[in-house]
């Protein structure tokens, strides 16, 4: 295992400098399910939830969170994102399947912004029907994929 890189050697936090690195096309895929009762995944999928389009909603909280990684964790790069999308799937009547791909030409990955896009959108799936289920569960955030950068290209094993 490499040494953990946002750790000098005192084992003070620092931001790595990234400015050395090469400028590549960088891709990251990221996904997370959000776990529900059968009658809970109906509303949303028949937009029947009171506080509107669930998916829309929680797609544009998605979009908006990727592009504020930076500010929520703290040794993340801030980057010129070139494209964030969010997918949703439905593979059982009590799973919502997010899923997002984050695009940047620069010096560092967007895993981290793929992983915050399905987090924050499962959370507003979350807020969106509480009220419907409390008992909803969000579970396996997990990177899918990432390309670009000199550690090459990561896809997970199908489960």
């Amino acid at each position: 295992m490499s040494t953990l890189s946002h750790f000098d050697e005192s084992g003070a936090s620092r931001m790595v400098d990234v400015g050395p690195k090469a400028e590549t096309h960088r891709v990251a895929r990221a996904s997370a399910v959000v776990r529900m009762l059968p009658a809970t995944l109906a509303l949303i999928r028949d937009k029947g939830v009171a506080k509107g389009d669930v998916l829309e909603v929680a797609r544009l909280a998605g979009i908006m969170a990727a592009k504020k990684t930076a500010d929520l964790i703290p040794l993340c790069h801030p980057l010129p994102l070139t494209s964030v999308k969010l997918d949703f799937s439905f593979p059982a009547n009590d799973l919502l399947r997010i899923e997002a791909a984050v695009t940047v030409f620069g010096r560092t990955g967007v895993e981290m912004e793929a992983l915050t896009a399905v987090s924050v959108a499962a959370l507003t799936v979350y807020d969106m029907c509480k009220s419907a289920d409390r008992a909803m569960t969000i579970e396996a955030v997990r990177l899918e994929e990432k390309d670009g950068g000199k550690s090459g290209h990561f896809v997970r094993d199908p489960v």
